[in-house]
């Protein structure tokens, strides 16, 4: 029997059956042998992980036991110890399954590898660098690997404890995003534009936006480290996860400046240091929480830039002006802390005084004069001068002018003052009934125009109307723009002074004759003129007569006497059939001039109770005669006639 055993391996179940029987002592003998062999695996345990490394298996023979001697250790356990020990040493080992995860415990630890325990019949081994996330893990510490192999050829049990974070890492980094859990991650390196970290086995990206709150340049310096950090986005798409530190010290940030807004109050004087300087205002920290003085808070008088009044990490007392609880913003005051200008203005200060001050601010509608720092008054644009068509203030101030004015109105308790600058001289309306009297020529500038008249101004701050009937005698005009143009000169006559509305009534036809009194005896009544057709509508067509003068005829007057259609440009014959002075008015008559029975059954109108006998002279003996044959002597001749009449 000895020879088969030395030929024979021995079958697992074999090996557990004599391991069982020579194991069963009493409790007694047995507890200090166990403890002896912990203490000496303990020991020995580096050593144990580099020898089974490196020696290949070798199989259990019947040979290497001692038969003889395990027989007689078997006389001295009964039977019932047998079973007892048997089940105890079967709790001691565990039925494992590969590629599954289960919990073991480190119990030793070295430079390369970590020596797990997870009640198999042997320990199994890790890389060290699968645990270097963690540089507190200690021998007795329990953690999670992953089955790879029972055993593979050098006989070892194969662990791995980055896979079992992997299965398990997605879960727990979809819960960590979900509650907002602070989790703990190796930055493993640098990339572009952020950190590589290690986040339970899964490689997540650190934004360099999300490292601090403040700007960093130098990203080496978190590489090798453990932080802390909040998973803020996540790809499931492209397993892509996003971590940040900046949220973990927002979040603290948040909760220093809850505090602090809860114990604020309006009215409260804090000290602060100038944290930021910008265009609009100025960035106080009040320790641990921000507040902003616009531009407007810093100082009582106007300021180009807060620069003028801070400096950049300058310890100041600020005033809270007020706070918004939920949306952590605190408006601060420093003006606020001294007294107001308005407070300290000369109390002898009236209207009508005469003060000086610098152009500050310009609008359209005016300028702000700053008469003392904080104290600044309205020069209003129709207060810069007498003249009444529209400008601007930019027409007669800039910023940074000196100047004076005169105090019209002044209100301390609004702390609301207007000035004057044109009351420093002359109203010119004063002496306008001498200076501009009616009937007087004289010479204005044309400013604007509107669809009744002219504007012109005679001088600075005298300004007149020349309405649209007042620009010719004889030329209908339908808008001032036919007549003249902005910035031309033209001779007026005074026609009317309302010195109480400040207004002048100007025309510029009266500077000549109404040339209506001698067309009144050349255009009487049925006398034959020239002219030329200038414009055909359905009502008639308007016909220029000689001296400039437009007549109309209508339509029942123009026909032809071969029936032809009158044209634009047409040179005829046409008769007066009415005439009227006060409406500059002449109507004409074409057929009339054909129709020979017409004309001798006409009857000349007479207006105003008949006409004189010296027109009727003038109309039988120019009978048959045009206008363009009577020369200008002849005219004047007759008007001079009619005058004598």
């Amino acid at each position: 029997m000895g020879q088969n055993r030395n030929r024979k391996f021995l079958s697992f179940d074999n090996l557990v059956q004599y391991m069982s029987e020579d194991i069963k002592k009493t409790e007694e003998q047995v507890a200090p042998e166990v403890k002896e062999e912990t203490k000496a695996t303990e020991v020995v345990a580096e050593e144990k992980v580099e020898k089974k490394a490196e020696k290949k298996a070798k199989p259990v023979l019947e040979a290497d036991f001692n038969w003889e001697a395990i027989g007689k250790k078997q006389e001295v356990y009964s039977s019932d110890d047998r079973n007892k020990l048997e089940d105890l040493y079967g709790q001691t080992l565990k039925s494992i399954t590969e590629h599954e995860v289960i919990e073991g415990s480190v119990v030793a630890i070295n430079s390369r590898e970590v020596v797990v325990n997870i009640g198999y019949k042997s320990d199994g081994l890790i890389a060290a660098s699968e645990v270097r996330y963690n540089p507190d893990i200690t021998i007795g510490d329990k953690i999670d690997v992953y089955v790879e192999n029972q055993e593979n050829l050098k006989g070892q049990l194969q662990l791995s404890h980055k896979k079992a974070r992997i299965l398990q890492s997605w879960d727990r980094v979809n819960a960590a995003h979900d509650n907002d859990e602070v989790i703990t991650g190796f930055v493993k390196s640098r990339t572009k534009g952020g950190l590589i970290v290690d986040v339970f086995g899964i490689e997540s990206f650190l934004p360099g936006s999300q490292i601090d709150v403040k700007p960093i340049r130098d990203y080496d310096i978190y590489v090798g480290k453990n932080m802390e950090f909040k998973v803020v986005k996540i790809n499931h798409e492209f397993k892509n996860v996003v971590v940040s530190h900046k949220a973990l010290i927002e979040d603290e940030l948040e909760a220093q400046k809850a505090e602090i807004i809860a114990r604020l109050e309006k009215g409260q004087v804090l000290e602060g240091i100038v944290k930021n300087i910008t265009s609009y205002g100025v960035f106080i920290d009040l320790g641990g929480v921000d507040g902003l003085i616009h531009i407007t808070d810093l100082s009582w008088g106007r300021i180009s830039h807060p620069e003028e009044i801070v400096k950049l990490d300058e310890k100041i007392n600020v005033v809270i002006l007020d706070f918004d609880e939920n949306k952590k913003r605190i408006a601060l005051g420093l003006k606020q802390l001294t007294s107001h200008p308005w407070d300290s203005l000369d109390e002898k200060l009236a209207v009508g005084d005469k003060v000086g001050g610098k152009v500050v601010v310009i609008a359209d509608y005016g300028a702000f004069i700053e008469i003392q720092p904080g104290v600044e008054g309205l020069i209003h644009v129709s207060e810069m001068s007498w003249s009444q068509h529209l400008r601007t203030a930019h027409d007669f101030v800039k910023v940074g002018d000196d100047v004076e004015a005169v105090i019209l109105t002044l209100d301390r308790e609004e702390r609301k003052m207007s000035l004057g600058m044109k009351q420093l001289i002359p109203d010119p309306w004063a002496d306008i009934a001498t200076k501009y009297p009616v009937s007087s020529k004289h010479k204005a500038t044309v400013r604007n125009f509107t669809n009744f008249g002219i504007f012109v101004e005679l001088e600075e701050g005298v300004d007149g109307l020349i309405h649209i009937s007042d620009l010719s005698w004889s030329k209908k005009i339908k808008h001032p723009a036919e007549f003249t143009k902005i910035g031309d000169e033209l001779d007026v006559v005074v026609l009317e002074v309302d010195e109480e509305n400040r207004r002048l009534s100007l025309g510029h036809k009266q500077l000549e004759e109404n040339p209506w009194d001698v067309f009144e005896t050349v255009f009487a009544m049925n006398s034959t003129h020239k002219g030329t057709v200038l414009t055909v509508n359905d009502k008639g067509a308007v016909v220029s007569l000689p001296y400039g003068v437009e007549g109309f005829v209508p339509n029942r007057h123009l026909k032809k006497e071969d029936n032809s259609k009158v044209a634009v440009d047409d040179a005829m014959d046409f008769l007066v059939i009415e005439f009227s002075k006060e409406n500059k008015k002449i109507i004409l008559s074409h057929i009339n001039t054909w129709k020979a029975e017409d004309k001798k059954t006409s009857a000349p109108r007479r207006e105003g109770g008949g006409q004189s006998n010296a027109v009727k002279r003038n109309n039988d003996s120019n009978e048959g005669t045009t206008l363009g044959d009577i020369a200008s002597s002849e005219l004047a001749k007759l008007k001079s006639q009619l005058e004598g009449k």
